[in-house]
């Protein structure tokens, strides 16, 4: 009774969210299947089309649907997507699609920087630098492993933060916000440690994404992100004006 108040309290956008995120989550509507269209959306919710579509167009935002204009929308390829030319927060990204985010830290630790990682982080080789290594989890299934370097001048209390609860890059963003981040992608195959950790009983190659992050002038961070290829994609979309 209680989450069914709770539903109505909802705006009206929320709940048609929440009612394609249902649907597809029970698999009545299965992967690349059209949902009814704007208007029938708007029809069986009592709500102005353009409410319909602002839901219909945050999650497709959010990965969960695609758009083919003229065609239709479908529920998008259940491979998670997250944007190349962003740095989003991948517990956001989870839960925009109605997944339930979950963290487990393999490592926290403070080491000596090598020359591969000084260099990275624009530090001294042998210098103190921080050490983490996460796996984030969607509906408790290995999404991600996130293997990060810290200069500790930028955060102090880095490995005192519980990242069940926080994410790094929410942290980091609250300590040092970011400025720039350059970042190179690749297929790799993965380790057997790197298996272990995404629960790949079946090696297949995986997607890396080397990330370096600035806040003012300073490099702040150097992380690996690395995720299964048939469970994860990058994406983007970009809008060029031209000169009349």
């Amino acid at each position: 009774m209680q989450n069914k108040v709770e539903s109505m309290l909802k705006p009206k956008f929320a709940q048609i969210k929440q009612h394609i995120i249902g649907k597809i989550k029970s698999t009545e509507w299965a992967e690349h299947s059209r949902i009814p269209s704007e208007n029938e959306l708007a029809e069986q919710f009592a709500v102005s089309r353009m409410t319909a579509r602002r839901a219909v167009t945050e999650l497709s935002e959010a990965g969960v649907l695609t758009r083919n204009q003229g065609i239709g929308t479908f529920v998008a390829s259940f491979k998670s997507q997250s944007s190349l030319l962003e740095i989003r927060n991948i517990a956001d990204e989870v839960k925009e699609r109605g997944g339930m985010y979950s963290c487990n830290p393999v490592l926290l630790e403070s080491i000596n920087a090598i020359a591969p990682i000084a260099i990275a982080l624009g530090v001294e080789v042998d210098s103190i630098v921080y050490h983490s290594v996460l796996v984030h989890l969607e509906n408790e299934n290995p999404l991600q492993v996130e293997e990060r370097f810290v200069n500790p001048k930028f955060a102090p209390a880095y490995l005192q933060q519980n990242f069940e609860l926080i994410t790094p890059h929410e942290y980091l963003c609250q300590v040092a916000p970011l400025t720039e981040a350059r970042h190179t992608v690749e297929a790799v195959s993965p380790n057997a440690e790197m298996c272990n950790w995404l629960a790949l009983y079946n090696e297949e190659p995986c997607l890396q994404v080397i990330r370096r992050t600035w806040s003012a002038n300073d490099i702040v961070s150097f992380t690996r992100l690395v995720s299964p290829g048939s469970k994860y994609r990058l994406g983007g979309h970009l809008t060029f004006k031209h000169k009349k």
